[in-house]
């Protein structure tokens, strides 16, 4: 659980640098679709993104030993949490002022967090089956071709499309990381989980950078935390044996419940501050950005 925090603090902090990054940069000229797979080569140019992908990989580092201990819900409740991270972390940094609501907010995270760590037991013993494997894979896929109708999408709900597809991407990751069990190097080329983890990821880094820079970031974390939360959580329940401790269910799903519905009311810490503008980024050390997200490598 310790591993997994740690992971929520490495992915918040990286979030305020990526959206930044992700603003400043130029949209490009595009086919119109709304996702620019050379968005990702012209932000690595930015020392902000740079900043986040490093503090991005120390967190994958630490949700991947997260995840070989405890079940998967735990895990994507605790990455969600990264958003409370944001929220705190802008205050002293960018004088950002929480609401009274907010704030509570910020407790109720921390609450649902605590309530999960008591509750959680020891990851399931389910390997997963070959056919889910497989089924991990197509999913990897579809998500990488939903950018394309999601692009197109007006306003706010191609955030919300595009956020909803990069939550699902990085729960692929979390789910495909379970069902790795053999790390040989045979064993990894043969195993299509090994695939959806990779294609699962850059999926998801691209389309949360899109809706990072075309629409509203507060709509596109909403659906992020919802893709990366419940969807994995549901396959760790059924397919892969993941169980809270012995009658301490009721006290995990309510931590789960807390801790999912305490980041979607902090989900205006993925957007910068209008007022703020990007020719104020030089001034300040970042703003207010998406998570990471649980973004993953």
């Amino acid at each position: 659980m310790i591993c997994a925090l740690g992971s929520a603090v490495c992915f918040g902090t990286a979030s305020v640098l990526q959206a930044v990054a992700a603003r400043a940069t130029a949209p490009g000229t595009g086919s119109g679709s709304g996702v620019d797979p050379r968005l990702l080569l012209r932000v690595l140019g930015q020392w902000r993104y740079l900043l986040g992908l490093a503090l991005d990989g120390c967190g994958f580092l630490l949700e991947l030993v997260a995840l070989r201990s405890l079940p998967i819900y735990a895990v994507g409740a605790a990455l969600a949490a990264s958003l409370a991270v944001t929220a705190v972390v802008a205050v002293p940094l960018l004088r950002v002022r929480l609401s009274r609501a907010e704030w509570a907010a910020v407790l109720v995270v921390c609450g649902g967090l605590a309530l999960l760590g008591l509750a959680s037991g020891a990851e399931g013993k389910g390997t997963g089956s070959t056919a889910l494997r497989f089924g991990t894979l197509a999913v990897a896929l579809a998500i990488l071709a939903w950018g394309v109708p999601a692009g197109r999408l007006p306003g706010r709900a191609r955030a919300a499309a595009l956020g909803l597809g990069a939550g699902f991407g990085f729960g692929v990751v979390e789910v495909a990381v379970r069902l790795v069990p053999d790390l040989s190097p045979g064993s990894l080329l043969s195993n299509p989980a090994t695939y959806a983890l990779l294609v699962g990821g850059g999926a998801a880094f691209l389309l949360l950078t899109s809706a990072l820079q075309r629409g509203s970031v507060t709509a596109a974390t909403a659906g992020m935390v919802i893709g990366e939360t419940l969807g994995p959580a549901l396959v760790g329940v059924v397919w892969l044996g993941d169980r809270t401790r012995a009658g301490l269910a009721p006290l995990g799903i309510a931590g789960f419940a807390l801790a999912v519905l305490g980041a979607l009311a902090l989900a205006r810490f993925g957007e910068a501050p209008e007022e703020a503008g990007v020719a104020e980024v030089a001034e300040e050390p970042a703003t207010p950005g998406l998570r990471r997200g649980r973004q993953n490598p």
